[in-house]
């Protein structure tokens, strides 16, 4: 079974995504975070494909070759969320098991809230409910100090890019991954461009808020060598959650889970979605 990705442009507000497809039946809409792209969900892919599933794969805006609107309001969720809804109607698709990671977590939480019709399902990756996040305490907000220092233009990339990366190294954990994304941040206006995100949403990220429940069945992943997010942030989400919840802590992986444990998150969202058939 073929399982390689084939791009093709959408255009969104203000910007143009490169969506990645492959295989058929339902679909899996697959939202990556920072500093990556498309490609941190090369090991899921193939998988899925093989599985039987349709997978769409965006990079979001700014990243990896979609468009890099220069506004910093141009990233605001309210772009990202309307982004997936005009991929998911590009693509002809009535709905789609969800799965996002990191700041794809982010916005897919937001999207599930917005269009729940659209969302059979929904696997969270590593952040919980941004109630459940800007709730979470001092040492939430400790883990993620990075996201005050990207606030300051300039000092952001400086804290990513600055001594050839290797503050970004450190500050990335050292992770095997760095390699990829300096190369991928390196080209003009590209790491400005995925720093925007939190420039443009630093309210919505820390502030407590009133949302809708989360209606359709989700399932939260939260890996125990993460050094951004804690645990507590992912299992407190249980509560802002109406339709089903399941938790699953993974062993032996840094936040990057899907690239460190790959056959584990695989079995996790195959499972998960196997138990919530698309109608």
């Amino acid at each position: 079974m073929d399982t390689t990705l084939i791009p093709q442009q959408i255009a969104v507000e203000r910007a143009k995504l490169t969506v990645w497809t492959a295989g058929s039946g339902p679909a899996v809409l697959l939202v990556h975070g920072f500093p990556d792209d498309h490609s941190v969900w090369r090991h899921q892919v193939p998988a899925l494909v093989q599985a039987g599933y349709r997978v769409v794969v965006p990079d979001m805006r700014g990243c990896g070759e979609s468009s890099m609107p220069r506004r910093v309001s141009d990233y605001r969720l309210a772009y990202q969320i309307e982004d997936l809804q005009t991929v998911i109607t590009a693509l002809g698709l009535d709905e789609v098991h969800l799965v996002g990671h990191d700041l794809g977590a982010v916005i897919a939480w937001q999207f599930a809230m917005a269009h729940p019709a659209l969302v059979r399902s929904y696997a969270a990756l590593s952040v919980g409910h941004p109630r459940a996040y800007a709730t979470d305490g001092i040492k939430q907000k400790l883990m993620g100090w990075y996201a005050a220092v990207f606030q300051v233009r300039g000092l952001g990339e400086l804290l990513m890019s600055g001594r050839e990366w290797a503050l970004g190294r450190r500050l990335l954990g050292n992770h095997p991954e760095v390699e990829h994304w300096a190369r991928r941040l390196k080209a003009p206006g590209r790491l400005t461009a995925a720093i925007n995100f939190y420039r443009a949403n630093i309210g919505p990220l820390m502030l407590r808020r009133d949302y809708p429940p989360v209606t359709m069945p989700v399932m939260g992943v939260w890996s125990d060598g993460d050094r951004y997010l804690t645990e507590s942030q992912m299992t407190r989400s249980e509560a802002m959650v109406s339709g089903g919840w399941r938790y699953h802590r993974v062993q032996g992986a840094s936040h990057w889970l899907q690239l460190d444990q790959p056959e584990q998150v695989n079995r996790l969202l195959l499972d998960f979605m196997a138990a919530h058939p698309v109608r």
